[in-house]
C-alpha cells in the first residue's frame, strides 16, 4: 500500500510503498476513504511531540472495514468507520469511571502482546504507527477500540473530520464544560478545532460568540459556524477588544491552537468568575506563566479537554446525525481535497496559516 513516511523530523514527508500486516484478535483492517491533515500531525514532524521515525502519521479518518480478525463484534466487512486516536481498554479506572478518553490503552501496542509490527518497508524493517492509526496511508490496521460504525449515507470526506478536530472542538463545548443559555464566549484560532468550538458554543445556546484570529480572512468562515463577532488579532490589542466586547471579561475562553502567548491571552481574556480552556496542543517542552491573582482574587478557571472529553463511539454518530440534519456544518470548514502525493504542500499551508482544513482522498 501507498504511505506518506516521516523518515526524519523537519524533512518532507516520503511517499513509499509500504506492507501491512492482516488483523489479529480484536483488529481491524480499514481501506481509508479520507484523511483530515492536523496541526498535532505537524508538531510531530517539527519535533514538539515526541514519535521516533520513521513513521507514518494521520489520526483524522473515515474509511470502509475491509477484514476483522478474531473477537471483533461491533463492526463488519463494509461498514463505514471513523476511526478516533482515543483508543479504549473499557476495564482501567477511567474507562469504568466514565472518561475513555483519558485512557492510556493508546499506548499499549497491539492487542494481546502482539509484537510483530503492523507496518514494514521494503527492506522488512519496521515502520511505527502514530496513535494506532496511520492515517496516511491506502490502508489502516488498528483496534476494534479505535473504530466507530456510521451511517452509510454520510459522506466519508466530512466524517473523517470528526475523528479528530471537529470532536476536539465542539467536544470541548459540549463536555468538558458547562456553557449556559446567553454566556459569552471566546475562540481564539480558527482552524478546525476552533471553528468546531464555535459551533459547540452555538448548539449549546451561548450568547456572544466572539473568534481571535490573526487571519482575517477565517472571519467569514466563523461567522458561518456561528461567530457573533470577530478579532483580528494582528491589528490592536485582542485581549482589551474582547474586554470592551464582553464587558469584563467571557465566561469560557478556549484557546485552539496551543501557543504560549495566546493561552495566556485568554487567561487574560476570561472573566472573573470565568474559565479557560485549553484546547489546543502545546509542545511539551513548553510552559506558561499564569497570574496566580487571577486564580485567587478573580476566582478564575483553568482547564484543559483532551479530545474534547469524548466518548467516541457515543459522540460520533450524534456528531453525524448533527450534520445531516443542518446543525454542524463542515462542508465549509473544507479548504481543499488533495491527493496523498500533496501532502507536503499541504503542510507548507498549515505553516503559513493559509488553509482551515485539508483532506486527503484516497481512491
Amino acid at each position: 500500500m501507498k504511505a506518506a513516511v516521516m523518515r526524519a523530523q523537519n524533512a518532507p514527508l516520503e511517499i513509499e510503498e509500504l506492507n501491512i500486516d492482516n488483523p489479529g484478535p480484536g483488529e481491524v483492517l480499514v481501506k481509508t476513504k479520507a484523511s483530515g491533515i492536523c496541526h498535532s500531525d505537524l508538531h510531530v514532524i517539527e519535533g514538539g511531540l515526541p514519535m521516533p521515525p520513521p513513521c507514518v502519521l494521520g489520526h483524522e479518518p473515515a474509511g470502509i472495514v475491509e477484514a476483522v480478525g478474531p473477537d471483533v463484534t461491533t463492526v463488519a466487512p463494509g461498514d463505514a468507520v471513523i476511526a478516533c486516536l482515543s483508543r479504549y481498554c473499557g476495564s482501567c479506572k477511567f474507562c469504568t469511571g466514565g472518561r475513555p478518553y483519558l485512557c492510556t490503552a493508546g499506548f499499549m501496542g497491539r492487542p494481546g502482546g502482539n509484537l510483530t509490527p503492523a507496518l514494514t518497508d521494503q527492506n522488512g524493517e519496521a515502520v511505527a504507527q502514530f496513535t494506532s492509526l496511520s492515517s496516511f496511508a491506502e490502508q489502516m490496521l488498528t483496534t476494534e477500540k479505535s473504530v466507530v460504525k456510521i451511517r452509510d449515507d454520510m459522506p466519508l470526506d466530512r466524517a473523517c473530520l470528526i475523528g479528530c478536530g471537529v470532536t476536539t472542538g465542539l467536544g470541548a463545548a459540549l463536555h468538558t464544560v458547562n456553557i449556559r443559555a446567553g454566556d459569552a464566549i471566546v475562540v481564539i484560532g480558527c482552524g478546525g478545532v476552533g471553528l468546531s468550538a464555535i459551533q459547540g458554543a452555538r448548539i449549546s445556546g451561548a450568547g456572544k460568540i466572539i473568534a481571535v484570529d490573526a487571519q482575517p480572512w477565517k472571519f467569514d468562515l466563523a461567522r458561518d459556524c456561528g461567530a457573533t463577532d470577530c478579532v483580528d488579532a494582528s491589528q490592536g490589542n485582542s485581549v482589551e477588544a474582547v474586554m470592551e466586547l464582553t464587558g469584563g471579561g467571557a465566561d469560557f475562553v478556549f484557546e485552539c491552537i496551543g501557543l504560549k502567548p495566546t493561552i495566556e491571552q485568554g487567561v487574560q481574556m476570561t472573566g472573573r468568575g470565568g474559565t479557560t480552556v485549553l484546547v489546543g496542543v502545546l509542545p511539551v517542552t513548553e510552559t506558561v506563566s499564569i497570574s496566580a491573582a487571577d486564580l485567587t482574587l478573580g476566582e478564575k478557571n483553568i482547564t484543559g479537554s483532551l479530545m474534547g472529553s469524548n466518548r467516541f463511539q457515543y459522540d460520533m454518530p450524534r456528531y453525524i446525525d448533527f450534520y445531516l440534519d443542518g446543525r454542524l456544518r463542515l462542508d465549509e470548514m473544507i479548504s481543499s481535497r488533495i491527493p496523498l502525493e500533496e501532502i507536503n504542500d499541504a503542510f507548507d499551508l498549515m505553516r503559513k496559516g493559509e488553509a482551515a482544513r485539508q483532506v486527503i482522498m484516497f481512491d
